[in-house]
């Protein structure tokens, strides 16, 4: 891909499937902002990528955080073409056990997090009136019920929802509007997760990851390499007729 003259801001990109994302959109050519709550790493992954990576501290469930955002990747790179809202958590736990908090955060990171992301680069690429892009973070949870996982899930089937509503709103201002949708990524979340489910389902570890891989046809767990190139395609002008659409990237996990 050729994204020469680009700017992007990547959220939760200081680690993970943002990072990996970040990453391809610097090698493509892009200027990336490295927009992360952990401040520190965030520098640590601008300084790896580059003069053309950036970093900033930012909360993206604060609306004057994320505006911030917006404005410090203009005022570095002089514009905006990319929005990648990424930043996202993940929680085992069963409902009857999942208090309130636990839920107002989930939606607060996955949902009211994309919303603001959403907003405040729509806002900008409304007043640059040459189009751009906006990708969501998704998964195939939002898909798919998962046990343990309903918070979760109920937060990604918001994301694919907003994603196609955000698509028909924007197109007349040349704004198109994906999703994508990792199945099992291999990233540091999956260290918070094996051992509660494990323990949850009576099972070791190692059992739980030969299970979860007997899930994926490919036959093998996914890197953020295998997202990255996706997201950036469909940050291209070859996807110029592709909005509103939320793409699986899973090893042919889930097919819908």
């Amino acid at each position: 891909m050729n994204h020469d003259g680009k700017v992007a801001i990547v959220t939760g990109a200081a680690s993970g499937i943002g990072r990996g994302i970040a990453e391809r959109l610097v090698e493509d050519g892009a200027s990336v902002l490295i927009a992360d709550i952990d401040e520190s790493s965030a520098i640590e992954v601008a300084n790896a990528l580059g003069e053309r990576a950036g970093p900033f501290a930012c909360d993206v469930t604060d609306e004057e955080s994320v505006e911030a955002a917006i404005e410090a990747a203009v005022a570095s790179f002089g514009r905006l073409d990319i929005m990648v809202n990424n930043a996202g958590v993940l929680q085992i736990s069963p409902v009857v056990e999942t208090d309130v908090d636990d839920w107002d955060r989930m939606f607060a990171v996955n949902v009211r997090g994309m919303f603001l992301g959403a907003k405040a680069a729509a806002k900008r690429l409304i007043e640059q009136d040459d189009g751009g892009v906006i990708i969501n973070a998704a998964s195939g949870a939002g898909r798919h019920g998962v046990g343990m996982l309903s918070h979760y899930c109920a937060t990604k089937a918001c994301a694919i929802s907003m994603t196609q509503s955000l698509a028909l709103e924007l197109a007349p201002h040349r704004v198109r509007v994906n999703a994508y949708a990792p199945g099992h990524i291999m990233t540091p979340m999956w260290d918070e997760i094996w051992e509660p489910y494990a323990s949850r389902v009576g099972k070791s570890v190692d059992e739980i990851r030969e299970l979860f891989l007997g899930t994926i046809p490919w036959g093998r767990y996914g890197e953020p390499a295998d997202v990255a190139p996706g997201i950036s395609w469909l940050c291209s002008e070859d996807a110029e007729y592709v909005t509103g659409q939320t793409i699986g990237i899973n090893g042919g996990e889930w097919l819908h």
